[in-house]
C-alpha cells in the first residue's frame, strides 16, 4: 500500500472532523467540543503554528482518505499548564480556547521569532486514523514515521502529546518519547498503568531539548536535531517550496497554491536566485539553455532540502 502524506486543504476539514468523530477513544475526549473542531480547524489553515496534514491511501484508482494529522506550536504557560497535574484531554482544550478568543498558538510572528531564537514548544493535536483502518500496522507506522518528517527541522524545545489507541501509546513509548508522570508533572520511563487503561484518561508522553540526548538513536531524538537554515526563504517562497516536495507540474503548484501559473514561476526564479547567491554549485546561475536543465537544477534543491528541513521551516528573514 501506498501512503501519502500532505497538507490539509479546507475541503478535508469535514471529513477529518468525521474520522475523529467516529473514533472510539478520541470522540469522547471531546464531548461538546467536537462540534466547534472543524470551525476552529478552518479558522487556523494557512497559520504556521497550525500545521494539519492528511493522510491517503494511493493503492485505488482515486486516493481515499485514512486519516488526519495535526500539531500546534503553544505558549510556554500552556505547556507549563498542560503538563500540570491534573491532565486534560489536550484537543479539546485547544479547541476550546481558540473557539473563545483565547488561543495558545503563537501568531506567525511570534513562530518565526521562537524558531530562530530559543525555540518552540510543539502538541500533538490529533491523530485518527479511520476505523477501518486502526488495526493496519503499515498505516500507524507511517503515522510515526512521517509526523517525523514533518516536524523535522525546527529549533525545537519540547513536545508533548497523548495516545489515541494503546497500540499508537506503546509505539511512541518504543519511538523514544518519555511518559510525563499524572503525580508530579515530571518525565520518566516508568508508566504508572497499562497502555490500554492510559489511553481512556487524560495523560501524557513528550521528550525535551534537555533529554533528547539520553534518548539518542532513537525516532524521538532525530526531532531536536537542528541545523540553522543558510538560505532563510520568505513565507512565499517556502510555500512553494514544500508544495514542490509532493511532486507536480508548474500547473500543479499553481493550482495546489491558488495562484497564477506566471507567480509561480515569477517565485522560483527569486528562489533560484537567492540560493545561487549563497551556494553557486547547488543552483547555478540562469543562463540560456534547456528546460531539462531547469529540470535538473529543480530536482537538486528537492533533494537538498529533504535532508535540510530546516530551510522550510518559520524563520526570522533575512
Amino acid at each position: 500500500m501506498a501512503i501519502r502524506c500532505r497538507p490539509m486543504r479546507p475541503k478535508d476539514v469535514p471529513p477529518c472532523v468525521e474520522i475523529v468523530s467516529r473514533h472510539p477513544f478520541i470522540a469522547p475526549r471531546y464531548g461538546h467540543a467536537l462540534e466547534e473542531l472543524g470551525p476552529v480547524w478552518l479558522s487556523l489553515l494557512g497559520q504556521d503554528a497550525f500545521r494539519a496534514y492528511v493522510y491517503e491511501d494511493l493503492q485505488d484508482s482515486a486516493p481515499r482518505l485514512l486519516g488526519i494529522g495535526g500539531s500546534a506550536i503553544i505558549t510556554d504557560a500552556f505547556l507549563k499548564h498542560a503538563k500540570t497535574p491534573p491532565f486534560f484531554w489536550i484537543g479539546a482544550e485547544l479547541t476550546r480556547l481558540v473557539q473563545f478568543g483565547q488561543s495558545p498558538l503563537l501568531s506567525d510572528k511570534q513562530v518565526r521569532e521562537a524558531n530562530s531564537n530559543g525555540g518552540i514548544n510543539l502538541t500533538v493535536w490529533e491523530g485518527a486514523v479511520n476505523v477501518e483502518d486502526m488495526l493496519r500496522p503499515e498505516v500507524s507506522h507511517s503515522f510515526l514515521s512521517t509526523f517525523i518528517e514533518v516536524h523535522r527541522g525546527f529549533l525545537l524545545k519540547e513536545i508533548v502529546g497523548q495516545g489515541s489507541t494503546d497500540d499508537t501509546l506503546a509505539a511512541v513509548l518504543r519511538a523514544g518519547y518519555l511518559y510525563i508522570s499524572k503525580k508530579t508533572g515530571e518525565y520518566t520511563e516508568t508508566i504508572d498503568k497499562p497502555p490500554d487503561e492510559l489511553i481512556r484518561e487524560p495523560h501524557l508522553t513528550g521528550l525535551s531539548r534537555d533529554l533528547a540526548p539520553s534518548r539518542m538513536g532513537t525516532w524521538a531524538s532525530t526531532l531536536f536535531a537542528y541545523e540553522a537554515p543558510r538560505f532563510r526563504f520568505p513565507a512565499g517562497e517556502q510555500r512553494l517550496l514544500l508544495v514542490s516536495l509532493l511532486g507536480g507540474t508548474d500547473e500543479d503548484l499553481a493550482k495546489e497554491l491558488g495562484i497564477s501559473l506566471s507567480a509561480v514561476k515569477k517565485t522560483s526564479h527569486s528562489i533560484y536566485e537567492r540560493v545561487s547567491a549563497c551556494d553557486p554549485e547547488l543552483a547555478p546561475p540562469s543562463e540560456e539553455g534547456t528546460s531539462e536543465r531547469g529540470k535538473t537544477k529543480k530536482q537538486r534543491l528537492i533533494v537538498y532540502l529533504r535532508d535540510h528541513p530546516e530551510e522550510l521551516r518559520p524563520a526570522r528573514e533575512n
